[in-house]
């Protein structure tokens, strides 16, 4: 076993790309290195650097390779390309029964000539989200231009370089000299095995671990933040960042003047974050403390004083810029801000902001009608919702839409509702935000984000792999988040098309309109597999109808999951998949086997006991269904099973009279048909 230690040091990294790129890093290394069984990684990264450590063979053991290849009057491409994969040649090959036939002995390898063959082409394939090149012609790309490589196996150099064949522009060659702090301690240092690199580059005033780096930023905050009787305002995304800022974290504490604490504290709090990476502060009560938190990346002189008062300097600058738009947009109310949303696209296919905030009117309105909520002041947050777009504040920082909305209907008078409204109407904005819980805050969210579903839909911007330019998955995420945990009794396809109804008359019957259902129930899907429900069990109880109210499919679902739990449930699982397969297999020969059976070919008990209970349950099923008794559904469904067995038992199914054959395979159709009622049992696993 040895240890085998990879530094790629380089100018500084932007803190988004530096996880991502140190996990690349393990993952396209333990691959290039599967035949020297790559184990126990331990990736690195910090604004300069990511690194990896890793434990392997020694070596390549020696190997036969016995292995046909094509033909041998095959394409002599296709021999060709045999011939690189194994890096064999003709000589190696013999003739055997019209194929050539690889027999090759191939010595063993070291662990350092094979890391120093694959090391290079690594790197040239290596890939960021934005790259550079650098140097004299050279067509290597980096994130930022790269500096030092240092490639060891048990404290050796591996020795390799970057010129290729076709490219000799970059001659940075592997070594084992790596760099501490930029300015606590510049200069090189020897590189012996990754504990010494951790350990010299300690004393170096860097914390080669983002996670320690983290936990060190973290509790550093904490400890300020308790010595001022105050707390952290948690801010993981900020969080992260920071610990992509920072090599040798020194956490400070600076305050904030009174002069601006009377600014709403989501205004202070996006200021700090945006534009200085500030952390914000709480009291015991909740409300905004006098201080913001900030990590510097050097050791300050007489405790950072300097350093603190230059950085309060700084943030009352910001505010003072926060405090103009604060004032300057109140003096416009938002009711005289709605006519200029018509100067503000939307989108090119769907109109201004203007006619976007109509059909959301109207949609609320009807909402709001369904929900028993009051509907002129849901149309009177509808009508105020977006107005905020047009004010500096939103335009300075647009994470406060819909925030700063509610404030500035509060300051204009609106009601209480409306401006919470205005306010809540974005959410949840992700699966850590709350839903709104307030009537109208309800019936705008739900209207915003499913007017922006049949929009984006209408015109045919769905989703597509990872791309969501729209978030149209949150927007759907949140409609189900809203409707589940507020109870909602909605039928989802219905105000889908009321919607759509809103839209120009060429995009309300759009094609992929159709398939928005669907895609609610995709997230939904996505959602119960996440918190570990049976989604096969969603599945199959959505099959047979495009459900549009949430709540009721969730109920089926939960009954039909209870019910499979239980013995009785397992059997008859297991009774009507059999039932669907012999169908399905005799439909491939001469079927489709539907339609009633008819009661004057019986000639068994058997048979007529089964059409008897197949007509008494549908009787049941039906109304139960429509009642939501999904319970009295699913006892009447579980009464077939041992009438179901008897008729496999006694019953031969391909009976030698053609007659009697298809009149037995319709009433397994009538099992499939009476069981899909509830859902399609052959949707769900075991």
């Amino acid at each position: 076993m040895a240890e085998l230690f990879l530094e790629l040091f380089s100018e500084e990294i932007p803190a988004r790309m530096q996880t991502q790129a140190a996990s690349q890093l393990e993952r396209q290394l333990i691959t290039s290195l599967q035949e020297l069984d790559p184990r126990n990684p331990q990736p690195f990264s910090t604004p300069r650097r990511i690194a990896l450590a890793l434990e392997i063979n020694e070596n390549i053991p020696a190997r036969e390779i016995n292995e046909r290849g094509p033909r041998v009057n095959a394409p002599e491409k296709a021999l060709l390309g045999f011939l690189r994969k194994h890096q064999a040649s003709q000589s190696d090959l013999v003739e055997e029964n019209g194929f050539w036939v690889l027999h090759k002995k191939t010595p063993p390898i070291s662990a350092a000539d094979f890391i120093a063959q694959i090391m290079p082409a690594l790197l040239w394939k290596f890939t960021w989200p934005k790259s550079q090149r650098w140097g004299k012609g050279s067509q290597f790309t980096w994130v930022r231009p790269l500096h030092r490589i240092v490639c060891l196996l048990d404290g050796n150099v591996v020795p390799f370089s970057l010129a290729t064949q076709d490219d000799d522009g970059h001659h940075l060659q592997s070594s084992n000299l790596s760099e501490g702090h930029r300015f606590l301690s510049p200069g090189t240092f020897e590189v012996k095995n990754c504990a010494q690199w951790q350990e010299t580059l300690r004393k170096r005033y860097v914390i080669a671990k983002a996670e320690d780096r983290q936990q060190a930023i973290q509790q550093g905050l904490h400890d300020l933040a308790a010595k001022a009787d105050i707390s952290l305002v948690p801010d993981q995304g900020l969080l992260n960042e920071v610990t992509g800022l920072i090599e040798w974290p020194v956490p400070l504490l600076g305050k904030i003047d009174t002069l601006f604490m009377d600014l709403p504290a989501e205004v202070m709090q996006v200021s700090m974050r945006v534009n200085q990476r500030y952390f914000a502060l709480k009291n015991k009560d909740g409300s905004t403390a006098p201080y913001f938190a900030f990590v510097a990346n050097i050791i300050p002189e007489k405790e950072g004083q300097l350093v603190i008062s230059g950085n309060e300097r700084v943030l009352r600058a910001r505010f003072a810029d926060a405090r103009y738009f604060w004032d300057l947009d109140r003096k416009t109310p938002l009711e005289k801000r709605v006519g200029q949303l018509k100067d503000v696209i939307f989108h090119a296919h769907l109109g201004n902001q203007y006619e976007r905030v109509q059909r959301l009117i109207r949609l609320a309105g009807h909402i709001a009608s369904l929900l028993k909520a009051d509907t002129k002041l849901s149309e009177r947050a509808a009508l105020l919702c977006k107005a905020d777009l047009t004010t500096g504040m939103v335009g300075e920082f647009p994470e406060l839409q819909g925030i700063m909305g509610g404030y500035y209907a509060q300051h204009d008078g609106e009601a209480n509702e409306v401006s919470q409204a205005i306010k809540d109407h974005y959410k949840p904005i992700g699966p850590s935000d709350s839903v709104p819980t307030q009537a109208l805050s309800i019936v705008t969210a739900l209207a915003d984000k499913i007017n922006l579903l049949v929009s984006f839909f209408a015109i045919g911007q769905k989703p597509s792999g990872s791309g969501d330019p729209f978030a149209l998955r949150r927007a759907a995420l949140g409609i189900i988040r809203i409707i589940r945990e507020n109870q909602l009794r909605l039928d989802l396809k219905a105000l889908f098309e009321f919607a759509a109804q809103g839209l120009p008359p060429m995009l309300q019957h759009a094609d992929d309109l159709q398939q928005l259902p669907a895609f609610i129930a995709e997230r939904l899907f996505v959602q119960l597999r996440n918190e570990g429900s049976r989604y096969d069990v969603l599945a199959a109880v959505s099959s047979q109808k495009i459900h549009g109210d949430i709540m009721e499919l969730l109920s089926k679902t939960e009954a039909v999951s209870y019910f499979l739990e239980s013995e009785e449930g397992s059997n008859l699982l297991a009774t009507v998949k059999r039932a669907s397969n012999i169908l399905r297999i005799e439909n491939k020969k001469d079927g489709p086997h539907k339609g009633i059976a008819d009661p004057a070919l019986f000639n068994l008990d058997e048979e007529k006991e089964l059409y008897q209970a197949l007509n008494q349950a549908r009787s049941t099923i039906n109304p139960a269904l429509e009642n939501e008794d999904f319970k009295t559904a699913m006892n009447a469904v579980a009464t077939l099973r041992p009438i179901v067995d008897r008729f496999f038992d006694k019953v031969t199914i391909n009976d030698d009279d053609a007659n009697l054959r298809k009149n037995r395979l319709r009433l397994l159709s009538q099992i499939d048909e009476a069981t899909r009622l509830i859902a399609d049992f052959n949707q769900i696993e075991k």
